[in-house]
């Protein structure tokens, strides 16, 4: 995102490539197949590379280092910084809040994902919590269904839909809730500087 913000040649041309992907991707068996020969599956590696970067993340992180004044890195090149410098001694400091939008957004996608982890991953070992929460609602449902709510295994004996719905509501938010008021007032902020260019 900060070399497509910063003067380079071709930054049109990879802005462009960044942005087609939004539009077209190969697809669920393409992006399957390529996780498979990479021998990534089973592993916690095939959850984390197929969504490491979002081009819409990339495209708001953008915005935010284009909304810095050129001032500041010119008058850095002036005392003899270097671009590596520049991004290590201004830049990185001065996008703390994008950092933190950014850190909760992809916080937030990874921790309510369950479908690339039933997808990739065969041992239960692996398996995040989401995937443990589906699979305990849809044997409580199925119980329920057929009448064996009695017979259940593991504990979940006469539970009622709606207690356990809840339950799993509480214990897959908490985290994210517990994590949000340390990113809040960076979060407003990096959303605001994110979106409006020339603030």
């Amino acid at each position: 995102a900060y070399v497509i913000a910063s003067k380079v040649l071709w930054k049109n041309a990879l802005m462009f490539f960044v942005v087609i992907t939004m539009f077209f991707n190969g697809g669920l068996i393409p992006t399957y197949m390529m996780v498979k020969n990479l021998h990534l599956l089973n592993t916690r590696w095939a959850i984390i590379f197929p969504t490491l970067i979002s081009a819409w993340n990339m495209i708001i992180m953008r915005t935010f280092f284009q909304s810095i004044p050129d001032s500041m890195e010119e008058s850095a090149k002036i005392d003899g910084a270097g671009s590596l410098t520049i991004f290590v001694r201004i830049v990185i400091p001065l996008s703390a809040p994008i950092i933190a939008v950014m850190t909760l957004y992809y916080g937030v996608a990874h921790w309510n994902s369950w479908f690339t982890a039933m997808i990739y991953l065969k041992s239960r070992t692996l398996y995040p919590l989401q995937l443990f929460l589906r699979e305990i609602l849809i044997q409580s449902q199925f119980a329920e269904l057929t009448g064996e709510l009695d017979t259940m295994e593991a504990g979940y004996m006469n539970v009622n839909q709606d207690i356990l719905k809840n339950a799993f509501i509480v214990i897959s938010t908490l985290p994210i809730l517990c994590l949000y008021p340390f990113l809040q007032k960076y979060f407003v902020k990096g959303v605001m500087i994110g979106a409006l260019k020339g603030y």
